[in-house]
């Protein structure tokens, strides 16, 4: 992340200030936010769709399909800033947290190469 590029809390701003500016608060409901977070979600799996995993991660350095990735990545991470701005989530100290539950939940040395769950952690 360079120097000048803008905080979460600056890009929720902006964000918040451009829904506002078109009335869109009222179509914003909690449980909106979170169907179209999903809705764009999906749009990142179809990229994907019957592709083989290296295919797939090769295609990505096309222009195309590499911005298509980037303008569902964008859309999923607006849509969680909203989400968070009308929960009162911080999302930096979510995140954070729930790093740390892994991090005692996933220990190294249970953990390393292995993707096994554990539920009796």
């Amino acid at each position: 992340m360079s120097d000048n590029s803008p905080s979460l809390n600056d890009l929720t701003r902006r964000l918040i200030a451009f829904r506002d500016a078109r009335d869109w608060k009222q179509f914003h409901s909690l449980k909106d936010l979170i169907l179209s977070l999903n809705l764009e979600a999906s749009e990142m799996l179809e990229l994907t769709q019957w592709k083989k995993d290296d295919v797939f991660e090769n295609s990505i350095k096309d222009p195309d399909i590499g911005g298509a990735l980037a303008e569902e990545c964008a859309d999923v991470l607006l849509y969680l800033l909203m989400i968070a701005e009308r929960s009162g989530i911080d999302l930096l100290q979510a995140a954070s947290a729930k790093i740390d539950k892994n991090e005692i939940k996933y220990p190294v040395e249970k953990s390393r190469g292995n993707a096994r769950k554990y539920t009796d952690i």
